[in-house]
């Protein structure tokens, strides 16, 4: 049984909690918030036995094995560190921090203590994307040659929200563009070129981003995000030989439709159960049984790249966080 602690209190670890029900041998046992009224109410409506008001008292819970970060961008880092240090292990809400540099803090951290940690990056443990990464890797649409991405919303959001503050690590990119960006880099690598246009909005947090990823080989990457107006949410991977599309919402797909040259469409679906973070939640789990201090399907060093394209892509369209 790994028993789990939830520190935040928000719209993602409510949908992370009623998936943890999904999960074979897991059980959310403790809450913790920087207000214990939010915590409690919290462990009342998904069963955790405790509810802390600080995110200390949390991680210092010797019965909770493994924790989930589900705070603004923002405050990862700290409450990240504040897990690590405890000895807990850690499953961390995308991006990791901000930036690259404190993310690779806390990587370092997490190896220099023996301590696990992942990136909540959900869609990387997706049964339907890990299914189109085999496809591929079997050669079932050739040479991949270019992989398209969207993830729009509509809005409005008042300056306040943490999608347009900046001291929250507001902005499309970071929120919805780490998805485009991590599909492309889990299919292609590591670009060698990169092309970024955006629409800032008052506060200095970008509303609608493109971006383009080269590659020596040849191939690339055309990925976009905002939040200005709701996209189809789709991608499409190319090959030399065939497609595979991935319906709206790619990064949780319930079904991908796989094009080879000469044949008829296949359709292949997958279980609508759950709101599709049960997958992370297994696979951290598989990590600790198996005395793991990371995952290999969302590895250290793909979280530390996906960063650094992060980092440039701000550089680029010129937003800057304090």
């Amino acid at each position: 049984m790994t028993r789990w602690g939830i520190l935040a209190t928000g719209h993602i670890a409510s949908r992370f909690a009623e998936d943890l029900r999904l999960v074979p041998d897991a059980e959310l046992v403790a809450v913790g918030s920087r207000a214990v009224e939010s915590a409690q109410r919290f462990a009342d409506t998904y069963g955790a036995k405790r509810a802390y008001g600080s995110w200390v008292e949390l991680a210092a819970d010797p019965e909770v094995d493994a924790i989930y970060v589900a705070t603004p961008h923002s405050a990862h880092y700290e409450a990240a560190m504040t897990c690590l240090t405890a000895g807990r292990a850690v499953l961390l809400e995308k991006p990791f921090t901000l930036e690259l540099a404190t993310s690779t803090e806390l990587v370092d951290t997490a190896r220099a203590a023996g301590v696990f940690l992942m990136e909540a990056m959900w869609m990387r443990t997706n049964p339907m994307i890990l299914r189109a990464a085999e496809l591929i890797a079997e050669g079932a649409i050739g040479t991949v040659s270019s992989v398209r991405a969207d993830f729009g919303v509509p809005g409005p959001f008042p300056p306040e929200h943490r999608m347009r503050n900046p001291a929250l690590g507001g902005g499309a990119l970071l929120d919805l563009g780490i998805y485009p960006i991590s599909l492309a880099h889990l299919l292609l690598g590591v670009p060698q070129h990169i092309r970024s246009w955006a629409k800032l909005g008052p506060e200095g947090t970008d509303e609608n981003t493109g971006i383009l990823f080269g590659y020596d080989s040849g191939a690339l990457a055309a990925l976009s995000c905002g939040m200005v107006g709701s996209s189809e949410l789709s991608a499409s991977i190319t090959g030399s030989t065939g497609r595979i599309d991935l319906p709206e919402p790619f990064f949780r797909p319930g079904s991908l439709t796989l094009h080879r040259a000469g044949a008829e469409p296949e359709t292949i679906t997958a279980d609508g159960a759950g709101n599709g973070y049960q997958y992370e939640a297994i696979e951290v789990q598989r990590c600790l049984a198996a005395g793991l201090t990371e995952s290999p399907l969302v590895p250290h060093a793909a979280t530390l790249e996906v960063m650094a394209l992060l980092d440039a892509v701000r550089e680029q369209i010129g937003v800057r966080y304090e």
